[in-house]
């Protein structure tokens, strides 16, 4: 049986931990990382800040090699060895996906850690990307001690399967401060 893609999901931060949050996906209350600069409004490159805003799920990224193809109705793209995404707001390249090896500062979607194994692409700054403005939000796997991300959300390894199944092209991702 094929569930409905939920039409919201929504963040909030700890009331005790700026760094840690809660994702609320219909019934589904989740324990979240968010990144090291707890929610911002007024995101920049490099602040480690998780964006307040209304964000909308553009794909999932997976590793085959240690996931199975995740259910979904969003558009999939197979991590390979040679991905990774540019976070250098100087490049042409910025807050794109690119290939390696590459000369501007980039971060590898190919990880030795299991954070990457499933990866929702999260809509910010994508259009029009500004520079400088931030890259690469996503919604994935976290540590296991759920240490604060350099600004995306993090969910348990357990569930990101699970809540995958549940965002659909129209799911709104809502990081409220």
């Amino acid at each position: 049986m094929k569930r409905r893609s939920l039409d919201v999901i929504f963040v909030f931060r700890s009331p005790s931990d700026k760094r840690k949050g809660v994702v609320v996906a219909g019934p589904l209350r989740l324990r979240c990382a968010l990144g090291r600069g707890g929610m911002i409004r007024d995101k920049r490159e490099g602040d480690g800040g998780t964006p307040v805003a209304s964000l909308k799920a553009l794909g999932v990224h997976y590793r085959p090699d240690r996931t199975p193809r995740p259910r979904t109705s969003l558009p999939l793209v197979r991590i390979g060895k040679a991905d990774g995404w540019c976070d250098d707001s100087a490049s042409r390249l910025y807050n794109r996906p690119i290939r390696l090896p590459a000369h501007p500062s980039h971060e590898r979607m190919w990880r030795d850690d299991a954070l990457y194994d499933i990866v929702v692409d999260l809509s910010w700054n994508r259009r029009p990307i500004r520079r400088g403005r931030g890259s690469a939000i996503f919604l994935h796997s976290a540590r296991p001690d759920f240490t604060p991300t350099e600004g995306c959300v993090a969910v348990g390894r357990a569930v990101i399967a699970r809540l995958v199944e549940r965002i659909g092209p129209r799911t709104r991702i809502v990081v409220r401060g």
